[in-house]
This record gives structure tokens, C-alpha cells and sequence, in this order.
């Protein structure tokens, strides 16, 4: 994968998701790590599937998320699982 900005605003679009309660709407980040965390820690997983990282105008989806997240420069502390 070619260099990734995650010092970059991102925004994150996650999918439709059939029970209202869990339901998580469009978030903005400051940060593309931010947003690469909140996908991977925060979000369940099945929202990750079909949600989508826009930065930059490039676009992410979710195994793209994964793949930045597990990089070897993401920069942030990753949650012990």
C-alpha cells in the first residue's frame, strides 16, 4: 500500500445497519487514526464491513480500514485484545 496520511481529516460513513439501537451515523476526525481506531475498536463488527474511510478523497472500506490499522506506521496505541 502507498503512504498513507494519518494526520489527515477523515470522515467515516458507516453502513445501514437494521437495529436502530447500535446504529452509528457519519463522524468526522481531525485525524485518519482517529477514525482507523474508532472503526476497528469502537464500531461492531458487522458495521465494518460495510462502512467507508473517506480521507483525502481517497475511499477505505472495511478490510482497507483492517489493513491500516494493522499497518506497521499506524500511529496510535492499539487496545489490548
Amino acid at each position: 500500500m502507498a503512504a498513507f496520511d494519518y494526520t489527515a481529516g477523515a470522515g467515516l460513513f458507516p453502513c445501514k445497519a437494521n437495529n436502530r439501537t447500535t446504529r452509528i451515523r457519519y463522524k468526522r476526525f481531525d485525524s485518519a487514526a482517529e477514525a482507523v481506531r474508532f472503526a476497528i475498536e469502537d464500531m461492531p463488527g458487522a458495521q465494518l464491513r460495510g462502512c467507508v474511510l473517506e480521507v483525502d478523497n481517497a475511499r477505505f472500506e472495511g478490510a482497507d480500514i483492517r489493513v491500516l490499522y494493522d499497518a506497521r506506521d499506524y500511529p496510535l496505541l492499539r487496545r489490548e485484545q
